[in-house]
């Protein structure tokens, strides 16, 4: 992918010199497995330190494509070399392993969420070091634009002693990953220049991707401790055929994968938020029995409030949906079967879903599979109920409870994920 041309703005101040100052680019993110041969002996690493032998078997390059990319990485500051780690008997610097320099660099990712935004710093190999979360801005796009643009900076200035190299942002609603502009209903907002503010405030490259899509894409790009092999580090391949992958939280959402690829169609990603589901909860929309309204946190909690189940206030504080939760498992029969009720008309819709796309497997993420585990059981069920094809390959996301912080993270390291070498060169120009 070439580099796209760097918007300058020129400054005439008092003194009669210029300053050219360098537009940071809103760059699209890339969530997909790339093929090229600097991604893949990057991406060999991402699960601890490798030699090179076994990275060119793991990537099916050549000794010698491995020797070449290992050395423009490494002088590029991306991968380090572990003499420490040499066996023993080993000769010459090609046996000496490699790992990702996971201590000199961070990027940041942004999840927008509704009512919370959550902002994280991650290394190169996609840990997160820390984060923090804001109740997302309700006042106004243009105020909370900004509001998330310098909260995200002044968490940043925690990490000095790192280079930040580019931040990314995942968020509901329609995203123009070209600009990073983004329509999302819930929050009223309509062609918000999430990007472009990030950019100017923040310094950095920034990337904006849909959130599903983006959640879709840390199960192909940042494998979980499951899936590493426990033996030496390295990271299993990709999986190839299609995913789909089921997303239930505030709001609800699928992406679909295809072969080490999350389809992002042009207009957008499709919805399910008002898929029927039986129920009689009245939707916005109009109609009763929408799946977002029904299944979504919030309308969970109120119907929770509003059958006594949790009190509206949990001290001084109003309750929300972990009191619902809470409740269940310390024995509430209500609280049990109302999320019984609605983890069985997930797995319903998850089947419904699943025999039109018939993917190779599928992937729940989000609070509303994780929140609660005992719920899981009445999911399964229902899914084996109501899909009237094979059994099929259906499992929880590895990342529980942080399937939104690690959606932000990918977003922010899936270009240097992509074309490593094409990202550093970019990110030294907007020095």
């Amino acid at each position: 992918m070439s580099l796209p041309t760097l918007e300058r703005s020129v400054t005439r101040i008092a003194s009669g010199r210029v300053r050219v100052r360098v537009q940071r680019p809103v760059v699209a993110p890339e969530l997909r497995i790339a093929d090229n041969p600097a991604a893949a002996v990057l991406r060999s690493a991402t699960g601890g330190p490798v030699s090179r032998d076994n990275a060119a078997r793991s990537t099916g390059l050549s000794i010698a494509t491995v020797n070449r990319q290992v050395s423009a990485l490494l002088a590029a500051g991306l991968l380090r070399e572990r003499p420490d780690l040499t066996a023993s008997g080993a000769v010459g610097r090609p046996r000496v392993p490699f790992e990702i320099d996971h201590e000199a660099y961070l990027t940041l990712g942004i999840h927008i969420g509704a009512a919370v935004t959550k902002i994280v710093a991650a290394d190169l190999r996609g840990r997160i070091l820390g984060g923090l979360a804001i109740a997302t801005p309700q006042t106004g796009q243009e105020f909370a634009t900004t509001t998330v643009a310098r909260s995200a900076k002044a968490f940043l200035q925690r990490w000095h002693r790192r280079k930040p190299l580019w931040a990314g942002v995942a968020i509901g609603g329609r995203v123009d990953p070209l600009t990073g502009v983004v329509d999302h209903p819930k929050l009223e907002w309509q062609g918000a220049q999430i990007g472009a503010v990030l950019g100017e405030v923040l310094e950095l490259p920034v990337s904006v991707a849909p959130h599903v899509e983006a959640m879709a894409a840390s199960e192909l790009l940042l494998p979980t401790i499951e899936s590493r092999d426990a033996a030496n580090g390295r990271v299993a391949g990709p999986e190839r055929g299609s995913s789909l992958y089921f997303y239930v939280r505030e709001t609800a959402g699928v992406a679909v994968t295809l072969d080490g690829r999350v389809h992002t169609p042009s207009n957008g990603p499709g919805s399910i938020a008002h898929l029927p589901t039986g129920s009689d909860v009245e939707c916005t929309c109009g109609r009763r029995g929408c799946l977002e309204v029904t299944v979504g946190d919030r309308s969970l909690h109120s119907r929770a409030v509003g059958r006594g189940i949790i009190p509206a206030h949990n001290g001084t504080a109003g309750s929300t949906i972990v009191d619902l939760y809470r409740a269940a498992e310390s024995g509430s029969e209500p609280a049990r079967e109302l999320l019984a009720e609605r983890a069985t008309i997930l797995g319903n819709t998850v089947a419904m879903v699943r025999d039109m796309l018939n993917p190779d497997r599928v992937i729940l993420g989000g609070q509303a599979f994780t929140g609660y585990r005992p719920a899981v059981t009445h999911v399964a069920r229902a899914f084996n109920q109501g899909s009237t094809l094979p059994p099929t390959d259906i499992r929880i996301s590895g990342f529980g409870g942080k399937v939104q912080e690690f959606a932000a993270v990918v977003t922010s390291l899936s270009v240097l994920y992509a074309d490593p070498l094409a990202a550093i060169r970019r990110t030294a120009l907007s020095d």
